[in-house]
Parts: structure tokens; sequence; C-alpha cells
């Protein structure tokens, strides 16, 4: 199609449907796949690697322990081929969005554009009051990438308001109806401001239906609040409710680097499906509870056996959870207790094959008496609490923030830094350190809160509750603290060619900028 500057292609009504996806060589529609493919293979071991960590190392042959953690942590294999990626942006190109804005968004997707293969398919909707399909689902071959980048240089803003849900809608539609399902799919939404078509309210009002629940649910939502006026909460609670990231973007000019943290991750999953399965092994040994964020688990009625819904994985990315049991008095001869099975069973990306993984069994020694070094707590299992403790206040904060009570908040955020600088894991805690101290100065005063301070929180608790890099542009470290190998790879691509469209002047700034990030 041809694309006019003064034209632009009409709202998508109700009810449509988009059947004009292109087709992958090769690929065959949902639920036309060769039998082999459908038929899950012999599990096999490597690839995805679990790893289990105890508490202490030995408790005492005649003590009982209530809640001691087992840490478990999953790491996904690096530089593994991938699977293609279906991706849909939706866009506000409504009147806020007017000036540099929308340029900086025009490049930043151009950029997107850019790093997609010929096997990657994209659509964009755009959205004001109405919402647009700017493109199909088509292939990012050179001549899909052409085809996307016109379309990028005639998006015009439109002052008609800003319909964030009719957006969601097109989008989403777009995935739904997709003939070729053999991808990763996922969805990026950027806004600058409310949704003016519906009540303040919830941001999962905004979610369509087809993705509330995990079951039908066909990709996460990336969210990204650009500049001050984004309805931060609104963008957090999509993201939340779909298994996606939300990111603040404070400084406009980094909106290319935030999405290349986003596309970093999504054009590197290695490992989808994960489910994490902990089974206890001495019968007195019981789950009674399990530490994951966002991740949903279960504890079986009489402690046995747990589970962990770990999802996707990045290239290279890592998971820690705890698991917390209760440990019985062992009995007269037992010198050794063994605690607890870890496996978990996945699905790699770029085949689609089962495979599985297990960790070494979690086992504490059980001598008579406890011995110098052996009540020595774990830094790993320490530094995870720290984190977990640090988690829960910052969402206290944001309550109390939110209720007005500024001063409370920033107090509840300097005890806790104050904690973390004492733990016997301070020195693995950096990050975490500085974005307490980032954070504490943004919610003691109400128009700082109002400004960056909530978004900064609520970026900062989407980043810990899933684990994941979020591309959050302030002077906080701690969401680098997830960032993947491919991650920061895209990033420095991102800022290399941002340098070479730079004066050189400016091209030495920006170089000392990003060295002293």
């Amino acid at each position: 199609m041809a694309y006019n500057k003064l034209y632009a292609p009409p709202p998508a009504p109700a009810g449509v449907h988009y059947q004009d996806d292109e087709p992958l060589p090769d690929d065959e529609p949902l639920g036309q796949l060769p039998a082999a493919q459908t038929q899950a293979p012999p599990a096999t071991n490597g690839g995805l690697v679990l790893k289990t960590e105890c508490e202490f190392p030995a408790l005492g042959r005649s003590a009982s322990y209530d809640k001691f953690a087992v840490l478990v942590h999953a790491k996904a294999p690096a530089d593994v081929a991938r699977a293609p990626l279906d991706l849909v942006t939706v866009l506000d190109v409504s009147g806020s969005m007017e000036g540099q804005k929308v340029e900086l968004l025009k490049k930043a997707m151009c950029f997107i554009i850019d790093q997609l293969g010929p096997d990657d398919r994209l659509s964009m909707v755009s959205f004001s009051g109405e919402a647009i399909r700017l493109t199909p689902l088509a292939r990012m071959t050179d001549a899909g990438k052409a085809s996307a980048k016109l379309a990028v240089g005639y998006i015009v803003v439109r002052w008609t308001g800003t319909n964030i849900s009719e957006g969601l809608r097109v989008g989403a539609q777009v995935l739904a109806d997709r003939r070729y399902k053999n991808a990763v799919a996922s969805m990026i939404l950027l806004s600058d401001g409310a949704d003016t078509f519906k009540p303040k309210g919830p941001g999962q009002d905004l979610v369509p239906p087809l993705f509330r629940q995990a079951a039908t649910r066909p990709a996460p939502i990336h969210t990204f609040g650009f500049g001050a006026d984004n309805d931060a909460a609104a963008m957090n609670a999509i993201a939340e409710a779909t298994g996606g990231t939300f990111s603040f973007i404070e400084n406009q000019a980094a909106i290319q680097d935030s999405f290349a943290h986003c596309i970093g991750g999504l054009l590197s999953v290695a490992v989808q499906e994960a489910r994490i399965t902990v089974t206890c092994l001495h019968r007195g040994v019981r789950v009674q509870e399990v530490k994951s964020g966002c991740y949903a688990s279960h504890v079986d009625a009489d402690g046995r056996t747990a589970s962990i819904e770990m999802g996707e994985l990045y290239d290279d990315e890592e998971r820690r959870f705890l698991v917390l049991v209760y440990v019985p008095r062992a009995r007269p001869a037992e010198s050794v207790t063994r605690l607890l099975k870890v496996t978990c069973a996945y699905r790699v990306t770029a085949t689609g094959q089962a495979a599985h993984a297990a960790a070494p069994a979690a086992i504490i020694q059980r001598p008579l008496e406890l011995t110098d070094g052996m009540a020595t707590p774990s830094m790993e299992v320490e530094r995870e609490r720290v984190r977990l403790d640090a988690t829960q206040d910052i969402a206290a904060a944001r309550v109390a923030a939110d209720g007005g009570q500024h001063a409370g908040a920033a107090r509840i955020l300097e005890s806790r830094l104050k904690a973390v600088e004492k733990s016997s894991a301070t020195g693995a805690c950096e990050a975490l350190k500085e974005e307490l101290q980032d954070l504490s100065a943004r919610v003691g005063d109400r128009r700082e809160y109002q400004q960056t301070g909530r978004a900064r929180l609520l970026a900062g608790m989407s980043s810990h509750a899933q684990q994941r890099a979020s591309a959050s542009t302030s002077t906080a470290k701690a969401p680098r603290a997830y960032l993947t190998p491919k991650m920061e790879e895209m990033v420095e691509t991102s800022r290399r060619q941002s340098r070479k469209r730079q004066h050189p002047d400016d091209q030495l700034k920006q170089i000392k900028l990003d060295l002293s990030d």
C-alpha cells in the first residue's frame, strides 16, 4: 500500500478480524503442525541450569527449624538459537505527543525495525481517540522493513483524545487472529498520558478480556510510560495483569535505549513454559511457603510438594526463589537430612522440544553439636532475603505516598536502606542501596512524587517482582541488576547509533555520560 502524509487508514471497527498475517517459510497454521512437532520428545538434561542452596549447611541433630530457607536458582542457557518474534507495537499519537516526542518515537521505532530479522514479524497500531492498524503482521525482510519505515514516517499526531483501551483492543486482535503462531509473541504499549475515554480506575480495566487469563493470553504486554504525565498506575497495572514489565521513560531522549532494553530480551527468549517442581525427600520435611514474586506458586495441602510457574526466560537470564520448609529433629543415627528434590520442565524456544533440568538434592549435615563454620549463613540466601524485604518496603512506601504520607514513605525507605547496610550481604546489594537512596529522595516531596516518584516506585516494583530488567531511565542502577548480556548488547547498539547522529562535541559528551552509567 502507498502511504500519503495526508492519509491515515480508517479506524478498525469492533468485531473486525485480521487474517492477513504474512506466513514464514515452511510455517504451518496453528493446529496443523506435523505430528512430530506436536508430540513431546523424551526429556533431556542440559540447557537450563538448576541449583539449590540451603540457609545453613548444618543443623544440630536435636533441633527442629521452622521456615528454613532453601534458595532455588534457575539460569537459562547462553548464546542459544532463538525462535522468530511476532511483535505488535501500540503507540500513543494523541495531541500531547506533538513535536519532539513523536519524532523521538519515530526514530525509536526505526531502530526496532532495524533489529528485527527476516523471520520476525511486526505490526504497528497507533491510537489517539481511535485506534488504527498501520501495518499488518508482516515479515521484516528488506522489503518489509522499507514498508514499515514508510508507515512510521507518516505517523501523525491526532488531537482526538487518548484511548489506550482501544489501542490495546486492536493490538490484541492482531495477535489473536494470527494464523501462523509458531513464534514468540509480545506487545509493546507506549503512552504519555491517561486514558480519556474511561473513568479513572484500575489499569486492569484497560486490558482486553483475552489477556486477563494466563491460559488464554496470547502475549505479555510490556508498557512504557513516556514522560512525567503518563498514567504510571494504569500502565503498571496493564503490565502486571499480562505478565509484562512496566518501564518509566523519564528522559524523553532515551526512548530508543528504553526500547532497546526490551527488544534485547524479546529477541533472545531461550526458554518457555518453565515449571519448577519441589518435592520433599525426608518424611518429616514440609514446604511451608514459597517466595516467588509475581510467579504463581502452589503448595500441596500436605506440604510434600510445591510448584512455581516460571514461564519464559531470556538468554542467560536468572531467577531466584526462596522455598521455606519445616525441618524436624534428626534421628539419633541421622548425620545428614535430605530436604528437597528440585526439577524444572520447560520448552526449548528455538526447537519447541520439551526438556528438563534437575538440581542436586538439597541436604544439610546433622552433627550432634555445631562447630565453628557450621552456623555460617549462606550469603546467597541472605541476599535474596534482603531483596524481598526491600521489595515489600518499596510497596509500603508507595501506599504511604499515595495516601499523602510523604515523610512517612521516605522514612520507610531510609529505614530499609539502613537495614540493607547492616546486612551481612550488603556488599552484594550495591544496586539495591542506590535504588533505595534514589526512591527515598523522590517520595518525600509531593510534587516530585507525582512527577517521577510514583512511576519510579512502580517500575522498581515491576522489575523486582519479575526479576527482569526495567528500562527506566533514572539515576538508579537497581533495574540493571537484572540485565542480561543480550539486553546490554542491544542498549550499546542503540547508543552507538545515537552517537553517529550527533555533532562530534555532543558525541564526546554522550560517551562520557555512558561511561559514568
